[in-house]
């Protein structure tokens, strides 16, 4: 393992009087008794996702998070999922008997951390329920190769109704090792948890790029770059030292909020080649179809559920995101999909000088490009 691989959970830190802080007085408006109060709708919390390699600097970067004074209030849940509980265990609601949040810890600037063993649902409800309003819940998973589980209760579950909402998933990768651990399904008949890691990922941090070799770094990383990219050509990759990154490109991506605008810019952007081809014969990797004609809602409802839900042309989807121009409707609709849970929605109207169009970005493995583009254009009207 390399110097600075910390794989520690966060360490607290003491934290300061906060008696001597000066508060700005505040102008007292008397309600009108005649009228019912008028509260103000609460946002949901956006929550985080946190993966990668044991030794990639998740920890490190919840430790980044948890020291920088970013005046925010931040959630960190450290969510040990051992081979012996498993992922839907560790979702499911036990009640008294299961065991819960094991401590909350407050840290110096407003952060607070948490260990969670089996309950997710109510440790995100205890947290939501708290006095003190969250900006933001980040939640690290260790021992999960795969996110898609989480990612799944976290964006549509009605168990945890509108409190919070799912934000973005973010992957750590060690760009010293990137490159072994991309290949080392040559050695192994499991599938390496790098792809889906990456696959699932909205952000990449391409960590500890300062132990590349200095001679050829440059070279390595863009090729490292290419090689996240061509599995999933969605991600925003930055690079990092010791997981030294700007906040504001990891928290409220708002990667899962169907109106968010530059998602759909990305999207109805022309010039930007988004399909991939296979990267070192797994399979995995990023396919980009369009369409020009209006389509039939419906019909691509059970397109879609053909594909995620039946399998029914052998194609093992792990992500989807697209945008949908539907017959008789002015309205933009957006797809967007994690493993069988999917969601189409109307997001706004067509602007007058936008080409209307149908495309959808596929990231996963055997996929078909020409039973996908067949298949979507039997939706066409």
């Amino acid at each position: 393992m390399e110097p600075g691989d910390d794989e520690e959970p966060p360490l607290a830190i003491a934290i300061n009087d906060v008696n001597d802080l000066e508060i700005p007085p505040q102008r007292t408006i008397e309600p009108d008794a005649s009228q019912p109060p008028c509260l103000p709708v609460a946002q949901p919390v956006g929550v985080t996702v946190i993966t990668g390699y044991l030794g990639s600097g998740k920890s490190t970067l919840v430790n980044h998070i948890l020291n920088t004074q970013h005046g925010k209030r931040i959630a960190v849940i450290l969510n040990e999922f051992g081979e012996e509980i498993g992922v839907e265990r560790a979702m499911i609601n036990e009640g008294d008997e299961g065991a819960l949040v094991e401590e909350w810890v407050e840290l110096a600037n407003g952060c607070i951390c948490c260990n969670v063993k089996h309950s997710l649902v109510q440790a995100l409800e205890q947290l939501v329920q708290r006095k003190e309003r969250l900006d933001h819940i980040l939640l690290e998973t260790t021992g999960l190769a795969n996110p898609a589980p989480l990612a799944s209760v976290l964006w549509l579950d009605d168990q945890l109704e509108s409190d919070v909402r799912l934000d973005s998933i973010i992957t750590v990768v060690d760009a010293k090792n990137l490159g072994y651990q991309l290949k080392s399904h040559h050695e192994s008949s499991s599938f390496p948890e790098a792809y889906h890691q990456i696959a699932f990922a909205d952000v990449v941090i391409l960590n500890k790029v300062d132990l590349v070799s200095d001679d050829d770094s440059g070279v390595i990383l863009e090729d490292l770059e290419k090689d996240i990219h061509a599995i999933n050509s969605l991600a925003n990759i930055i690079r990092s030292v010791r997981c030294q990154v700007d906040l504001a490109t990891i928290l409220n991506c708002r990667a899962y909020d169907a109106t968010h605008a530059t998602h759909l810019e990305d999207l109805l952007r022309e010039n930007r080649n988004l399909s991939t081809s296979d990267i070192h014969d797994s399979g995995v990797r990023t396919l980009c179809i369009s369409e020009l004609k209006t389509i039939d809602l419906e019909k691509v409802r059970m397109w879609i559920e053909e594909i995620l839900w039946e399998k029914k042309y052998g194609m093992d989807v792990y992500r989807c995101k697209g945008i949908l121009s539907v017959a008789n409707s002015d309205q933009l609709y957006t797809l967007q999909a994690v493993r069988e849970i999917y969601e189409i929605v109307p997001a706004r109207k067509w602007k007058d000088d936008e080409s209307r169009i149908n495309k959808i970005v596929f990231i996963g493995r055997s996929l078909n490009e020409e039973i996908l583009v067949n298949t979507m254009r039997d939706c066409t009207m």
